[in-house]
């Protein structure tokens, strides 16, 4: 568990899934607490992180915002019964997600797409999207963006989960009018050939999300999305090593573990 401040704590739920308290609003995004990429894609997308929590136990969640529609990030069978168990939990996503929770079930009224500039979700607390580049950035029949990212301020202090993404110059430009950002959320299971080969869409790499930190000026890093299946692993020894060896000037915190 990391915590940021008295009232802030980050939970890892693995893969891109994390939990943040801030102060007595609870906020989920992209939580994968299921077993369905594997029943979906084979015993090698077996999820290497425990289960966190059943989610029809997750009475708490205030909010769910959801990156994109990829399984792994938009799960039904987290979603469902989350929604259920927290039954005033509203969910946040871009137009194809909020179209798919609807189509299953969960009321219209409790689900909302992602806009541009500033949303407020409760007293001091607000979040503004960017996009996302998976592996590009791509936009729906509306010109609303179809994978995107999450800028949270809470009390002042910001906290950016990228969503999955690569380095692209419209990424840049929109985060250099949001920060400063004291908290970077990335991911590091890099694109490459034998991964797209599987049919996996890799993000960045741990220099590129390294690099964003430095330019971003952040102050915590936490590496995500490299640790729930074997096929887009990274080592945990190799992100500490590159850590260790560059010695940048941010903390880094890798939480895989379930808390």
């Amino acid at each position: 568990m990391i915590k940021h401040s008295a009232d802030v704590k980050v939970t890892s739920l693995g893969q891109a899934g994390f939990r943040f308290s801030f102060g007595s609003q609870i906020v989920y995004i992209d939580p994968y607490l299921s077993d369905s990429v594997e029943k979906s894609q084979g015993a090698e997308y077996r999820r290497l992180v425990p289960i966190w929590r059943a989610p029809e136990f997750l009475s708490d969640a205030d909010w769910v915002l959801l990156t994109h529609i990829h399984l792994d990030h938009c799960d039904l069978e987290t979603l469902l019964p989350l929604s259920k168990a927290s039954s005033k939990c509203r969910f946040i996503g871009p137009a194809d997600v909020c179209s798919h929770l609807v189509r299953h079930g969960i009321p219209e009224s409790r689900v909302m797409n992602t806009h541009n500039g500033w949303r407020d979700l409760s007293q001091g607390l607000r979040i503004h999207v960017v996009p996302a580049a998976h592996p590009t950035i791509e936009t729906d029949v509306s010109g609303n963006w179809k994978y995107v990212g999450f800028v949270i301020e809470y009390n002042g202090r910001r906290f950016y989960h990228s969503g999955d993404t690569a380095l692209v110059p419209e990424l840049f430009e929109h985060l250099n009018t949001l920060t400063p950002i004291d908290v970077a959320i990335l991911p590091v299971n890099e694109h490459n050939y034998f991964r797209e080969n599987l049919g996996i869409v890799g993000n960045m790499s741990i220099r590129d999300a390294f690099g964003l930190a430095k330019h971003l000026c952040i102050k915590t890093l936490v590496p995500m999305h490299w640790d729930m299946f074997e096929p887009n692993t990274v080592f945990r020894e190799e992100i500490e090593l590159f850590y260790h060896i560059t010695q940048p000037s941010f903390d880094m915190k890798l939480c895989p573990e379930s808390i």
